[in-house]
Order: C-alpha cells, then sequence, then structure tokens
C-alpha cells in the first residue's frame, strides 16, 4: 500500500456483506454436502454468479475454468471450487488494475477530473477523496465546475468543509471551463498539491455534456501540460445494469481513466465492479463503502476478493 491509500480491511468486509452473503454464503451452500459436483450443481453456481451482476460473460469464464479444475483435480472440495472461483474473480481485476497513491507525489498539482451521471454520489465522493488526501498531509483544492445544478455548489462546499480542504466556486450558469482555469490558476500560484475539479453530469444531453468536458480538458492542459492526470468515473454500485451503460456512453465522450463504484454497502449486486473491469478494461480506483467520511477506500483487487469470501 501506498502513503496515499485509505484501506481498512474489516470495514471493507462489513460494506461489502450483503454481496458476500449472496456470493460467499449462496456458493458454499450450494456446493456444501454434495457428493459430486455435476452439471447441475455448476448451474446453481452460475445463476449466483449472475444474480450478483458479475455479468454473463464473466461468469461463463468462471464456471469453464470450475469445470476444468474438476476434470483435472481430485480434490473436489468445497474450500477448493471456493478458492477456483476466488482466483478468477481476481484474475480479472488484476488484470486491469494500477496502483494510486505514489503518482501523485511526482506532479504538483496533481489534477483530477470527476465525471459522473447527477446522483450516483459524486459530490460526496469528491469530498470523501479530498479528505484521503488531507488525511495524507497534502493541500487540496476543489474546483466546482458544475454549474449547471443550483445546488451543486452549495453540496460541494458542505463536503469541502467537511475534510476542511479549499473550494473554488462562482455564480450557477458560469462557464464549467472558466471554473476549473482559474481553480488550477489558484493551485499553481498557492501551491496546492490536488486539485479536484466536479464536473456536470447530463447525459441526456451528450453533445453538450461532449463539447463541455473537451473544453474543460483543452484548459487545463493549455496551463499544465500534463492536465489532467486522472479522468475518474463515478458509477453508483446499486444501479447494477445502468452502471456498465453510463460507462459505455461517457467512454464515449471523454478519456476516462479510472473508476470510482460507490454505495456497495447497500447492494447485494457488488458483482458489478468485476463486470465493468472486465468489459471497459478501466481500473477500479476507489470504492465507497458507507457513507462516513473515511469510507472511499482505496481498491485493492486481493482484498476487495478476500472480503467476498471470508466467512468471519
Amino acid at each position: 500500500m501506498g502513503l496515499f491509500d485509505n484501506i481498512n480491511f474489516s470495514k471493507l468486509k462489513e460494506g461489502l456483506s450483503k454481496t458476500r452473503n449472496r456470493l460467499f454464503n449462496s456458493i458454499t451452500e450450494t456446493v456444501s454436502g454434495k457428493a459430486v459436483i455435476d452439471n447441475a450443481t455448476l448451474n446453481e453456481i452460475e445463476e449466483i454468479l449472475i444474480s450478483s451482476d458479475i455479468g454473463l460473460g464473466t461468469t461463463e469464464s468462471i464456471i469453464e475454468s470450475v469445470r476444468m479444475t474438476l476434470k483435472s483435480d481430485k480434490d473436489r472440495t468445497t474450500p477448493n471450487i471456493i478458492e477456483t472461483v476466488k482466483k478468477e474473480l481476481t484474475t480479472i481485476l488484476n488484470n486491469n488494475y494500477v496502483t494510486n497513491g505514489d503518482k501523485v507525489a511526482q506532479f504538483k498539482p496533481y489534477v483530477i477530473l470527476v465525471v459522473g451521471v447527477n446522483g450516483v454520489g459524486k459530490t460526496t465522493t469528491i469530498g470523501k477523496l479530498a479528505h484521503n488526501f488531507k488525511k495524507a498531509g497534502l493541500r487540496v483544492i476543489v474546483g466546482a465546475a458544475d454549474t449547471f445544478r443550483a445546488a451543486a455548489n452549495e453540496q460541494l462546499e458542505i463536503w469541502a468543509k467537511r475534510a476542511d480542504v479549499e473550494i473554488f466556486m462562482k455564480d450557477k450558469g458560469s462557464d464549467p471551463s472558466s471554473v476549473a482555469f482559474d481553480t488550477l490558476q489558484k493551485a499553481k500560484k498557492e501551491n496546492y498539491d490536488v486539485v479536484i475539479i466536479d464536473t456536470a453530469g447530463r447525459l441526456h444531453n451528450k453533445t453538450n455534456l461532449m463539447e463541455e468536458l473537451s473544453k474543460i480538458r483543452r484548459v487545463l492542459n493549455k496551463m499544465i501540460s500534463y492536465a489532467p492526470n486522472e479522468t475518474l468515473l463515478v458509477l453508483d454500485g446499486t444501479s447494477g445494469q445502468n452502471a456498465i451503460l453510463q460507462a459505455d456512453e461517457f467512454i464515449k465522450v471523454t478519456d476516462v481513466n479510472g473508476l470510482i463504484i460507490t454505495k456497495l454497502d447497500g447492494t447485494a449486486k457488488g458483482g458489478v465492479v468485476f463486470q465493468v473491469c472486465a468489459k471497459q478494461k478501466i481500473p477500479v480506483k476507489y470504492i465507497g463503502i458507507g457513507e462516513g467520511i473515511d469510507d472511499l477506500q482505496t481498491f485493492n483487487p486481493e482484498l476487495f476478493v478476500s472480503a467476498l469470501f471470508e466467512s468471519n
């Protein structure tokens, strides 16, 4: 784990309890006591995986791996079957995993653009992300470039105060790119370490959104050649297939290079994390597993899968 990582395994397990009950407990109940792991049993496991929103293609790959294991391995006990499923899920996440934190120290300021539709928890996520960086000893400023919604500035201001970080904002209806420009200018002048720019999430008008995000990126890049360092897409973990569709749409309009999956504590369908990773080939950077300001955790594939499959 790096300097800027926020990982609490016991909180992670607690936050993923609904998905763990759906996955681990259901698979264990299905396999335990079976004298023979036959096709009917595999079909039951397949249904459990699909019902957790892991996705059809990913599920088929896992089941095929279990099938091959059963053919080549004499150990057909419940722990071995569970271990095979765990290995496949971990591989999916590791194939698209990149570490976060230590890159932050290589740039000053480190610039993050946050995108996502309204209602996915974008504002609260920005506040929690700012808190994580602040807790690591960094100076953070947030730019309120979602100027389309009247309440957006107020909500972001509340979270900035909770995180004890600076916020830069203008009146509703201001040009979002001008907010981004002025925020970055202030960050450079006053020696901030991290800049987080909020954006609007109006997917119903993709043309306007694409133009707006492109303009913000151009403005940031004109001022600092490497900016933004990251464009993070926030997805609501409780929305299941809608999260996949939102990822599809945002990837069409901007260069997303990291995902934040929120509200995983409120769903039994946390398997969407595997599905979006497998489909989009974009790494998950952070996950939300609670409402507290410390509940945005740095994503770690091994720990995530372990939290889903530990019985106690």
